[in-house]
């Protein structure tokens, strides 16, 4: 893959990949470390929607899969299953990191930069310490607004993260997200009861990830 598939910004090429199938995106991912790892192709931003999919990552437990019989994919990202779907952006960071044993720190870069996106939006959105993602935490209940599962092969990312725009959130239902089942999934448009589209949120998020990718990659 060369930089004429996506904008160089920052040292990081940005592909709006539209809607893409999982497996094909999969495939991509892998093809783009391998490319990465070859020193061939730089840094690399997908940011894109996925057709209803459910993921497993390698920490799934049989009781957190769908009980009707539901498709799941497993995949080796860290984590365990959720969901993707249309209304949902999903972002693949492939960076070389520039300290590669420092994972947790470039999730919770991630992390902070979804935050940002919230509270832009006007959504109270932080950090759960014990537990990955972006969440509100209130008097209603602690839901997650956003998911983050990654790999690291050799240096470089995988796989990324997912923040709900305005999915269908009847989809969660089958599973038991992220193996939490003492929390709930919400949505930027549950959050803020009104319309939002992927096209009013994407800017921001290319803008808050882009700016936290400069402080880990190589």
């Amino acid at each position: 893959m060369s930089t004429a598939a996506g904008t160089l910004v920052d040292q990081t090429v940005v592909v709006h990949a539209g809607i893409l199938d999982y497996q094909e995106a999969w495939q991509l991912q892998r093809d783009t470390v391998e490319a990465i790892i070859a020193g061939t192709t730089p840094n690399t931003l997908f940011l894109l929607q996925h057709p209803s999919v459910y993921t497993a990552g390698r920490m799934t437990k049989p009781e957190d899969r769908p009980l009707d019989g539901t498709p799941v994919i497993d995949v080796d990202r860290g984590g365990k299953i959720t969901w993707h779907g249309l209304g949902q952006i999903v972002g693949y960071p492939i960076v070389k990191l520039k300290n590669r044993s420092d994972v947790v720190g470039f999730v919770r870069e991630v992390e902070s930069a979804l935050i940002e996106v919230c509270i832009e939006f006007g959504i109270p959105a932080e950090r759960y310490c014990e537990r990955s993602g972006v969440w509100i935490r209130d008097e209603k209940g602690d839901r997650k607004i956003a998911a983050i599962g990654m790999r690291v092969a050799k240096g470089v990312t995988m796989h990324g993260f997912a923040l709900n725009v305005n999915p269908e959130l009847s989809s969660y239902d089958k599973i038991i997200p992220c193996g939490y089942s003492d929390t709930g999934v919400t949505s930027m448009a549950k959050e803020l009861d009104r319309d939002i589209s992927i096209e009013e949120v994407v800017p921001l998020v290319e803008s808050k990830i882009l700016s936290a990718l400069t402080k880990v990659i190589s």
